[in-house]
């Protein structure tokens, strides 16, 4: 008899959470369905009954990351230090979505509706960094490459605990260390200096 759970109204929800605690808790190569069926109080059917298999569970888990992401960095405004530090703090605040969003070998690569949520929160990052440099397009992308590396670089590192205990990370709070961080770098340089 399957447990009454499977038939509550956001079971989709339901196993989606389960799935960002297990990832955030025991890393995403604990993720089973079986699993994930068992910490949402459902049979061990729903899952699959709802996502296909576990490729299906990581990419909706992926396109909920990357819809939330967005409304994050567009929720920033228009300053890249803003939108910088709402990355960070969305990095910590969800880190199963986080951990699966960019493992790319993990997720079903021909979902539209990821394309779609990379797109949304691509285009969210992207007008935080676009006034830094408004030079030619290779220019800009240049700099939007330089930006996304340095906020997802630093939040990956605070999330595994690089920083642990590192001289480099005197200050307890990641978003206050970020800030001071983000202060020394400057993306913008007058429009005719060459590419050294």
């Amino acid at each position: 008899m399957a447990k009454s759970g499977y038939h509550h109204g956001d079971l989709r929800a339901t196993i989606l959470a389960a799935a960002a605690d297990q990832i955030a808790s025991d890393g995403v190569d604990a993720v089973s369905l079986r699993e994930l069926a068992r910490r949402a109080g459902v049979s061990h059917a729903a899952p699959a009954h709802h996502f296909g298999d576990r490729a299906g569970v990581l990419t909706a888990l992926a396109i909920e990351g990357f819809e939330l992401l967005a409304a994050e960095l567009t929720q920033a405004g228009p300053d890249f230090r803003e939108v910088a530090v709402a990355y960070i703090r969305f990095a910590r605040e969800h880190p199963g979505h986080f951990d699966v969003m960019f493992r790319h070998s993990l997720l079903r690569a021909d979902d539209a509706r990821l394309a779609e949520a990379r797109t949304k929160s691509a285009a969210a990052l992207r007008s935080g960094v676009s006034a830094l440099n408004p030079g030619d397009v290779g220019q800009q992308q240049a700099t939007q490459l330089a930006a996304w590396s340095l906020v997802h670089g630093f939040a990956a590192l605070w999330r595994e605990g690089a920083l642990d205990n590192s001289s480099l990370a005197d200050e307890a709070d990641p978003e206050l260390l970020a800030r001071r961080m983000l202060a020394t770098v400057h993306f913008d340089r007058p429009a005719n200096s060459a590419v050294r």
